[in-house]
């Protein structure tokens, strides 16, 4: 953990993230934290990257968020 003011809220919303999308069967590997978001002090957390998928996880993400299982 680095000591940038809003570590712990970062990593914790990607963690949370991370789940919501397990239990819909969805991996996005590329979810991180943006690591660009380290390189300066600001007031806010830093950003969450989703990264890149294939098409068929675009599709299961997207039924996901329509309340499709």
């Amino acid at each position: 953990m680095s000591d940038h003011p809003h570590d712990r809220e970062a990593t914790e919303a990607l963690d949370n993230l991370r789940a919501a999308l397990l239990a819909h069967g969805i991996t996005l590997p590329s979810l991180d934290l943006h690591l660009l978001s380290y390189s300066g002090r600001y007031t806010t957390p830093p950003l969450i990257a989703l990264g890149n998928c294939n098409p068929a996880t675009a599709q299961r993400l997207a039924a996901a968020l329509a309340g499709d299982r």
